[in-house]
């Protein structure tokens, strides 16, 4: 070949390659944005209720912030919980995912990269059901028992949490891996003796066929479940902006249904989903909105991802503790609590759930 030539096709090449992966890694914009929810949801389309995200959702305000761009908005509801949620985020087919903090631990000590980004649905209440004519009151009670957990759930932790707190180990008791709705039947039938639940379990005990003996409210902040919204960590590397919208649409809801005034009517929005209102009033007695609905990634938080990643280490569902400090990112939050001049509106909690400085106004 001609030398000239040669050079000229090298030459060419060069250019080529060059244009080739310098259009590779031009971003893009997204033209769809999958949300994963760690719940079955109910309805069609499905809706669900205690947090934010059920709010956001529910509302369609996601679908509201991206019409103008084409985006579309999908919310996929996984009946299997948090367990599912991880399937898909391994198979890469989300890009954000509402999930409890067991099963988000999980896939970070498995290799998944995630961003945890707001915090929506702290404090979740935990409760003890028991068949009607049961005598067990208490947690230690529990010795010897068939009590039945959704394992691999957040409630699967924060049973097994409140139990070490009682002196009770694993051993002590038979835990038997129910969902929600087969533990509901097996308490009904007695089939079991008592089962860790959340609000489903009024259900049962205002048709009389169980009673709730225990919750951790009236117990202690530590068996209290933590759910939050992720983002893959490749998705928010290639749409921060759309991350940001994200994260500032649910700030934004937050801080509307933080208000005490709205709390009949962020009932009622729940009462649409799975339970009815009444039930959401009474799992919220006694606590402020602004506690329950706060979005921020505060120490108590951190905290709480740390001793369930211990446990989760120490009842061997995960082979190696996973860094916990570096996984959530703050930026998208920050930026939005400042846009919105919402810094200091919600309060600030310790690791050892002691209210921080001044945010001890924002709970009166």
């Amino acid at each position: 070949m001609n030398p000239t030539l040669r050079h000229r096709l090298a030459a060419l090449l060069v250019t080529l390659t060059a244009a080739t992966l310098s259009f590779a890694q031009t971003p893009t914009t997204a033209t769809t944005i999958r949300i994963g929810v760690a719940t079955g949801g109910v309805g069609t389309p499905p809706r669900t209720g205690s947090s934010t995200v059920g709010l956001v959702n529910s509302q369609g305000l996601l679908e509201q912030e991206f019409a103008k761009d084409g985006i579309q908005v999908e919310w996929i509801f996984f009946k299997g919980a948090g367990p599912a949620v991880n399937e898909a985020l391994v198979n890469r087919q989300l890009d954000f995912a509402w999930q409890g903090d067991l099963p988000s631990i999980v896939h970070r000590a498995g290799g998944v990269k995630t961003r945890i980004i707001v915090g929506s649905g702290v404090r979740n209440g935990l409760y003890l059901g028991v068949p009607p004519d049961s005598t067990i009151t208490k947690l230690e009670d529990l010795k010897g028992k068939r009590v039945a957990v959704f394992k691999g759930t957040n409630l699967h932790l924060a049973a097994v949490r409140a139990l070490a707190a009682k002196g009770i180990k694993e051993s002590d008791l038979k835990l038997i891996n129910l969902d929600t709705a087969a533990a509901q039947a097996a308490l009904t039938t007695k089939d079991i003796d008592a089962a860790f639940g959340y609000v489903e379990l009024f259900v049962l005990r205002d048709k009389g066929t169980a009673k709730v003996v225990w919750s951790a409210a009236q117990d202690s902040f530590r068996y209290t479940r933590q759910t939050v919204l992720l983002v893959s960590d490749e998705f928010a590397t290639r749409q921060p902006q759309i991350v940001q919208r994200v994260v500032d649409t649910v700030v934004k809801t937050a801080r509307l249904y933080s208000d005490e005034a709205q709390r009949g009517e962020l009932f009622t929005q729940w009462g649409k989903a799975e339970y009815p209102e009444k039930f959401w009033r009474e799992d919220f007695t006694g606590q402020p909105l602004r506690v329950r609905l706060s979005p921020l990634l505060d120490p108590f938080l951190v905290a709480r991802y740390k001793d369930a990643t211990d446990e989760a280490f120490r009842l061997k569902l995960i082979r190696s503790k996973p860094e916990i400090d570096t996984w959530f990112d703050r930026r998208f939050l920050n930026a939005a609590l400042k846009s919105q001049k919402l810094e200091g509106w919600w309060p600030e909690y310790a690791a050892d759930g002691q209210l921080v400085g001044s945010s001890l106004a924002a709970t009166r």
